[in-house]
């Protein structure tokens, strides 16, 4: 990749509000001569005259973990026009740079890379997404998974104004959508086509790759023959396949089994997010899944993975339901509810998977996001719900208010289903990244999962620091450097002299995450300093509202055009 092929995408950024004078700054040092006119203080931070400065960025003091999985070391980083310039194990002269960063006693990594999170539209919404930069990301995956895919993508990438850097997918989801809708069934020879043309269209828009939710309406009417065509396309152009697979619990080893086929029959390499063991039933099954995805690296395929480090995950109601109810949507549903046959048959359904995929009889284990029909339930459970009604906390009970309120527009949940010896052991395997699965969120609106504030800081608070089941060098190895390379990215990921100043300060005594269930709006704390591309978006704890982020465009690997079917 040269140069200027590195440079493709946004770089310049906004004014933080507020501040008069030009709109537009392209440099650390502009950011800087700003920066002190709107703020009384920076802390640890200051900016020294830009005369002959040598370097925008100087971070003295600190120590350096570098990305790569190797011991932290003492340097100095200069960075100059986005781009890291000096890694120096000798002091710096802090006169050489036009903003000075004191990082003793903290942490220097690269900035941290998100495998996956829901902003593929609200980032033109929440172009700060504040949650994200003050858990030290600096670069999100919008794999889409059931979400709808910006369409045209390069219209709607090249136009976004954003703090971090972001990279898009084609989403099978929406590719089904726009020509079969919501209906359950497969595809004729033209509609596949279209379908084809749709994915090959988003490929030269820029996305990464093909990402799937098969777990969802209607991407899970999709047989794994209509996922492969499609993959081929994504391959063909040099793509990855990512992800959420078709069933997290009872169906786990199957599902992986999906993945690790459609890497094969596809010839293009797959990713799953967020892997997991939901259901109490499947506690224990990711040492299964694991040795699959040992396996099938070993034969030549090329498998990884992601996770959130939580044990309750967070989707819609649909869930709950067979997929067979859900077909042709709200209407279509109503008239099943109102079929005696097909009421009894869609609650028989619903036994198996409260009782196998997710929560079993204690419906206090499924608590509201989001209720539409009544938002004082926000934060509540459904066990809390029921008994308000006069109604005890069983399975009979879930099911028959689960259909009252999906009636009524369904509602976002948190579901506790799963063990934390999972969520370790999927951690510690040596192909493992990390991801928030998170939201773009407005503070205090809503009740989020806690992962959409936390997820990175928690890793380093709870696993490496508390429980010491992984070392600091590795968590940041997994935030940092192997979703760089799995994106083919070799200007991003490591702290070294020519890649991107995507930089993160921190102390890791003490970084963490403070948002939980019950109190999710709650930022994380600790990430002091975070650079993109050279710019601060944090500085001295404070958000300084610069937009440098990049649009991270595709395809990951060289085009194969004409290679596959």
């Amino acid at each position: 990749m040269n140069r200027s092929e590195r440079d493709a995408g946004p770089r310049t950024t906004s004014v933080p509000a507020g501040f008069a004078g030009p709109t537009r700054f392209r440099s650390a040092r502009a950011f800087c001569a700003l920066f002190v006119l709107g703020l009384a203080t920076l802390g640890a931070t200051g900016c020294a005259p830009d005369a002959g400065a040598n370097f925008d960025v100087l971070i003295t003091g600190g120590t350096v973990v570098d990305g790569t999985g190797s011991a932290g070391f003492a340097a100095d980083v200069g960075v100059r026009d986005g781009f890291i310039a000096a890694v120096s194990s000798e002091p710096l002269d802090p006169g050489s740079a036009t903003l000075v960063i004191d990082a003793s006693g903290k942490t220097v990594t690269p900035g941290f890379i998100d495998n996956h999170a829901h902003i593929e539209q609200t980032i033109a919404e929440y172009p700060l997404v504040e949650n994200f930069l003050r858990q030290g990301i600096t670069t999100i995956m919008a794999s889409l998974h059931s979400g709808d895919q910006p369409w045209p993508l390069d219209e709607f990438a090249s136009n976004l104004e954003m703090a971090p850097n972001v990279g898009f997918f084609a989403g099978h989801t929406w590719t089904r959508k726009q020509v079969l809708g919501l209906e359950n069934r497969a595809p004729t020879a033209d509609e596949l086509d279209e379908m084809r043309a749709l994915v090959d269209q988003s490929m030269r828009a820029g996305a990464l790759g093909l990402s799937t939710g098969l777990l969802y309406v209607p991407a899970n009417f999709a047989g794994t023959e209509e996922v492969i065509e499609l993959a081929r396309v994504a391959s063909r152009h040099g793509g990855i396949y990512v992800s959420h697979m078709r069933n997290e619990a009872s169906g786990l080893l199957e599902s992986v089994a999906e993945v690790i086929r459609i890497a094969d029959e596809a010839d293009i390499p797959a990713q799953i997010n967020h892997h997991k063991a939901a259901g109490a039933a499947q506690w224990g099954w990711s040492e299964h899944s694991l040795a699959m995805i040992d396996s099938a690296n070993a034969a030549g395929l090329t498998v990884t993975h992601d996770l959130y480090p939580y044990a309750a995950s967070s989707t819609g109601s649909v869930i709950l339901f067979p997929q067979w109810a859900l077909a042709g949507g709200a209407d279509a549903f109503a008239e099943r509810v109102a079929d005696p046959d097909a009421r009894a048959r869609m609650e028989e359904d619903m036994r198996a998977i409260f009782t196998t995929d997710r929560v079993g009889s204690d419906i206090s284990r499924i608590q509201f996001r989001v209720l539409p029909a009544d938002e004082s339930y926000n934060g509540r459970t459904l066990a809390d719900y029921a008994a308000d009604r006069g109604l005890p906390n069983d399975l009979e009970t879930g099911i028959d208010l689960a259909i009252d309120l999906q009636l009524e527009g369904g509602f976002s949940a948190i579901y506790h289903a799963m063990d934390e010896g999972d969520v370790i052991r999927i951690m510690q395997h040596p192909l493992a990244m990390i991801e928030t699965d998170g939201d773009a969120v407005e503070f205090g609106v809503g009740y989020p999962h806690p992962r959409s504030y936390g997820a990175f800081p928690r890793v380093l608070a709870r696993y490496v620091r508390e429980l010491g089941v992984i070392s600091l060098e590795e968590a940041v190895k997994k935030m940092t450097s192997m979703p760089a390379q799995w994106l083919n990215r070799d200007d991003m990921g490591v702290i070294a002299e020519g890649m991107r100043a995507d930089i993160a300060v921190f102390d890791p005594a003490t970084v963490t995450d403070r948002a939980t269930y019950t109190d999710p709006h709650q930022y994380s704390e600790g990430i002091d300093n975070l650079l993109v591309n050279g710019v601060p978006v944090i500085l001295g704890g404070e958000i300084t509202g610069a937009k440098p982020g990049r649009w991270i465009r595709g395809p990951v690997h060289e085009s194969r055009e004409g290679s596959a079917g």
